[in-house]
């Protein structure tokens, strides 16, 4: 298990790990552990919350590195597979051109604009939310709320994984899944989205309910994009619907922090 857990976060994140042999027993259960990046970057999220706060710094420079440490510590993974998506997606070519796109190393002009557009939003996001916090006299609750978010995002994209075909028959996504325990695997990404959304709803409470409620719509609607415009669901597709997760957690948190 710990080969595997040492696996999915060199996979999927930047943390300093050992070097280990990525054998077949290790593989079978190195995405069981994918939610743990999530844990890690709330964990970071949390501490520089607490180290901004003690510093006095302004809601713009608490913004800019809360809206980087997810990328910092993912490597930017998820990053690059929004950027390539709506890249394919803006082509409005076939499912076969688009996977073509997808594979292309290349960034186009609308991977371009729309990476430097959901930046912006998730900088705005992160700095609106520190403004909620901060008028309701300091209580962490909702910020504790959203960084379980990291956590559910990753469980459903799990789940994804394990429940939604693949366009491909190759590719590091399809190698996980192949190699994955399936049974296991989806009890696990189970056991996370139940722990992680009742803790999103526990310390959110109504705004917890909602960004519960809109990832479980956005993750139906990652599988209707996926089979109708792709086939099905690629590595970048499922880098795509997290950074679209991420930003819908943060996003509805700033927004209804302001309303309710």
């Amino acid at each position: 298990m710990l080969r595997s857990l040492i696996i999915a976060l060199q996979t999927y994140s930047r943390l300093p790990m050992p070097n280990v042999e990525w054998t077949e027993k290790g593989m079978k259960y190195a995405i069981c552990f994918f939610p743990v990046v999530g844990i890690f970057i709330g964990g970071f999220e949390i501490l520089w919350f607490y180290l901004a706060g003690l510093l006095h710094l302004p809601a713009l420079i608490y913004g800019a590195v809360a809206a980087a440490i997810p990328l910092l510590v993912s490597g930017g993974i998820h990053m690059d597979g929004f950027c390539d998506t709506v890249d394919a997606l803006s082509s409005h070519q076939d499912p076969e051109r688009m996977l073509e796109i997808l594979k292309d190393s290349h960034a186009g002009a609308f991977a371009i604009i729309f990476g430097g557009l959901y930046l912006i939003g998730y900088y705005a996001s992160w700095s609106s939310l520190s403004a909620v916090i901060e008028t309701k006299n300091g209580s962490w609750s909702l910020l504790f709320a959203v960084c379980f978010g990291f956590i559910l995002s990753r469980a459903l994209s799990g789940l994804a994984l394990n429940l939604f075909k693949g366009a491909r028959n190759k590719g590091m996504l399809q190698g996980f899944k192949d190699a994955a325990e399936k049974r296991v695997l989806t009890v696990t990404m189970l056991v996370y989205f139940v722990i992680s959304a009742f803790f999103l709803i526990f310390f959110g409470r109504w705004i917890g309910v909602i960004i519960v409620g809109a990832n479980v719509l956005l993750f139906f609607y990652y599988r209707y994009l996926s089979y109708k415009k792709f086939g099905g669901i690629t590595g970048d597709l499922a880098g795509w619907f997290l950074q679209l997760s991420e930003i819908v957690t943060i996003g509805a948190a700033a927004l209804f922090g302001f309303i309710l």
